[in-house]
């Protein structure tokens, strides 16, 4: 006997796999979902990692920003402290610079060169005087300027030819000087004195190394 399957088996098939179709697109939507929904989650997890982060470093800044804030306002205190120290030592100096003024211009003037007067503002000190030549003026800012370590700058403000009157016969020609000079602190002085020390004692040995012969 032959038996005909009358029924739509083509339209069966058909609506299977689509049914089928249906089930893994919706299958794959869910998972989809489910790992972008993972996905934004982790996100958002490392957002919030990242700004506790944030938030720490903002309140570390402000606190070092207090403790720079603390620390410049320490460092203009030592600043004046400092400076203030060094004016009480440099006024506890000057109460002695009338007595090197006086002594070591006293070294240093040549003979035939006289002081008139003498005039001190702060560290400037203006002489006048009689020299008796031009010679005697020059050589006297020489040793201002070299031999003491208690002046500085001597400056030649104007040298004026004149005449003094030994006697009723007797008249010399004469230099009547001007000069301004810096009378350096005491610490000042000694620093320069440590100085002028340091290169004489530099010239000998530069001296001695350069006249012992190389051996070969």
């Amino acid at each position: 006997m032959i038996l005909i399957n009358l029924l739509p088996h083509r339209e069966a098939a058909r609506k299977r796999r689509v049914e089928v179709f249906n089930l893994s697109l919706g299958v794959a939507a869910v998972m989809g979902g489910l790992i972008a929904g993972g996905i934004y989650l982790w996100f958002e997890a490392q957002i919030s990692v990242q700004q506790a982060r944030n938030l720490t470093l903002q309140m570390e800044n402000r606190r070092l920003d207090g403790q720079i804030k603390e620390i410049a306002t320490l460092e203009q205190e030592i600043v004046a402290l400092r400076a203030r120290q060094q004016a009480v030592e440099d006024l506890q100096a000057d109460r002695n610079l009338p007595v090197h003024l006086l002594a070591e211009l006293v070294r240093q003037l040549p003979d035939g060169v006289y002081v008139t007067s003498m005039r001190q503002e702060n560290q400037n000190v203006t002489l006048q005087g009689v020299a008796q030549s031009n010679e005697r003026v020059s050589e006297l800012l020489r040793n201002l300027a070299n031999n003491t370590p208690w002046f500085s700058k001597p400056e030649l403000v104007e040298i004026v030819a004149g005449s003094v009157a030994l006697s009723s016969r007797d008249q010399r020609r004469v230099s009547n000087f001007t000069m301004r000079v810096r009378l350096m602190r005491a610490s000042e002085a000694e620093k320069a004195a440590q100085m002028s020390a340091d290169a004489a004692q530099a010239v000998p040995v530069a001296a001695t190394a350069a006249a012992t012969p190389a051996k070969k």
